[in-house]
């Protein structure tokens, strides 16, 4: 299991201190359930001095697909690395949203990120528009196959896939269980067209979209879903542990 929280454009500089020390004080020592947060980058640094003797893991919000040059206003895999990130999340919804990002540029930021060692959190998800005119599944598939396809993937460590339906984000709605868990038995599927069954079962699928403590339990018990990528819950140490806990429920249950 994989909890990650995405602090998106939220916190200044007193804020997000403040929160890395409330994480790293209630999870930091978690063993079942690997954890990360992901915030600005302007805060990287400081949150990453907070961080260090823990066992919660830094991750960036993007990056570019180049090691440098004249990229005014972009941050690269070795910029990151050299500040101590672990993950960088890479497609998300608002990126292709707001930011034209394409299935193409997120292949290269995936390849870039692999060969710097970065873990790159691959985010797909269709539109409510997508959903009801019937299009999730061949939406989907086409961000998974546009990220993913020709990269030789060495471990099933070394990359995770985010199911976050776009309708499901900041809005308060979340995917059914069955429904999420359906979407991400088809993910799991096409990465084992990729790569075979035995890395495919491996890979952590991660679900976001408004989750919250009092909806995580009941999506991580789906056999497929893997953890989950938190927004809005992850501005709050207590939500953000509460939900790290679900999980680490879920991973003993399966021990028993």
């Amino acid at each position: 299991m994989l909890v990650a929280g995405n602090w998106k454009m939220n916190t200044v500089l007193d804020t997000a201190t403040e929160l890395a020390s409330e994480v790293v004080q209630r999870v930091g020592q978690e063993q079942d359930v690997r954890v990360a947060v992901c915030p600005p980058f302007v805060f990287l640094e400081s949150v990453a001095a907070i961080l260090k003797g823990s066992r919660v893991h830094l991750g960036a919000q993007n990056m570019f697909y180049e090691d440098a040059g004249a990229y005014t206003g972009e941050v690269s895999a070795p910029m990151l690395t050299s500040v101590g990130c672990t993950y960088v999340i890479l497609g998300h919804s608002e990126r292709r949203q707001y930011f034209c990002e394409t299935d193409e540029s997120v292949h290269r930021k995936v390849v870039q990120a692999l060969r710097h060692r970065l873990v790159p959190i691959v985010c797909v998800g269709e539109t409510l528009e997508e959903r009801e005119r019937g299009e999730a599944l061949t939406v989907v598939q086409r961000q998974v196959y546009g990220a993913l396809q020709h990269i030789e993937l060495e471990t099933p460590d070394a990359l995770v896939v985010a199911y976050e339906p776009v309708w499901a984000i900041g809005t308060g709605h979340t995917a059914t269980p069955e429904q999420a868990q359906h979407m991400h038995a088809a993910i799991r599927s096409w990465l084992a067209e990729l790569w075979g069954e035995g890395i495919a079962r491996e890979v952590h699928i991660l679900y976001g979209g408004s989750v919250k403590p009092d909806n995580a339990a009941s999506l991580f018990v789906r056999p497929d879903i893997d953890g989950g990528l938190i927004g809005g819950a992850s501005l709050k140490a207590d939500a953000f542990a509460a939900i790290v806990e679900a999980a680490r429920a879920q991973v003993l249950r399966k021990r028993v």
